[in-house]
C-alpha cells in the first residue's frame, strides 16, 4: 500500500513538472502581440506616426504585429529595403490582404512594411520594425572553494620530559666505591699496626 502511494505521488509531481514546462515554453514561444497604429489601425493619417510608434516599442523574435484595415481597399506588403524606399509594390516578399492581418517575427533584424496602394505608401503609410537579436543568458560563475591555510608544524620541545612525580633518582656508584676504598684502607692500616705491635713484642722479648 505504501509503495502504491509513493508511485502515485511521484506521478503527480512529474505531471505537475511537465505541465509547468509546457506552459512556460508556450508563453515564451508566443511572445507579445502589437496592434499597428493602436486604435487608428493601418491608415494613411494615423494620430501617431508609424515611425514613432515603432521607436517606442521593443520587438523580439516570436512577437506578433496586427494590422487592421478595410479589406478590398488596402493591404499590407512585406518588401525589401529598396522597395520600401521607392514604395514599389511589384515584388513583395509577402502580401497580407484579409483586413485583419497578423505577422510573426521569425528572426531578428529589420522588417519593411508598406501599403499595397502605392499612393498611400507615398503619403506615409509605411513602417520599419527592427527586431532585437536573441541573446543567450550568461552562465552563473562557478562557486570558488575557500582556501584553508596550511597549519604550521609545532616546534619540538628542547627540554626533556619531566615525570609528574619529579625526576627519576639514579643510584650512585660513587658512594659504594668510596666505602669500599675506605674499608680496604682501614684494613691495611690495621694490618700494619698489628704487625708493628707484634714486632715490638718480639724485639722486647729478645732484648730482655
Amino acid at each position: 500500500m505504501q509503495h502504491l502511494l509513493i508511485n502515485t505521488q511521484t506521478h503527480r509531481n512529474q505531471l505537475s513538472f511537465n505541465t509547468s514546462n509546457f506552459m512556460l515554453h508556450n508563453g515564451l514561444s508566443q511572445g507579445y502581440k502589437f496592434y499597428v497604429g493602436g486604435g487608428d489601425g493601418w491608415v494613411t493619417s494615423p494620430s501617431e506616426r508609424y515611425s514613432q510608434w515603432a521607436e517606442r516599442n521593443r520587438f523580439q523574435v516570436n512577437d506578433t504585429i496586427f494590422f487592421k484595415y478595410k479589406k478590398g481597399s488596402d493591404s499590407v506588403l512585406i518588401v525589401s529595403k529598396d522597395d520600401y524606399d521607392s514604395c514599389s509594390t511589384k515584388n513583395p516578399i509577402k502580401s497580407l490582404t484579409d483586413g485583419d492581418s497578423t505577422f510573426i517575427f521569425d528572426r531578428s533584424g529589420p522588417f519593411f512594411f508598406i501599403s499595397g496602394n502605392s499612393d498611400n505608401c507615398s503619403k506615409g503609410q509605411k513602417l520599419i520594425i527592427v527586431v532585437m537579436a536573441v541573446r543567450a543568458k550568461p552562465l552563473p560563475p562557478a562557486p570558488s572553494s575557500p582556501i584553508t591555510p596550511a597549519s604550521s608544524p609545532q616546534p619540538a620541545s628542547s627540554s626533556p620530559a619531566v615525570s609528574p612525580d619529579g625526576p627519576a633518582r639514579v643510584p650512585s656508584t660513587n658512594n659504594k666505591s668510596g666505602s669500599a676504598g675506605l674499608t680496604a684502607g682501614s684494613l691495611s692500616v690495621g694490618l700494619v699496626l698489628g704487625a708493628s705491635i707484634g714486632v715490638s713484642f718480639v724485639l722486647g722479648g729478645l732484648l730482655s
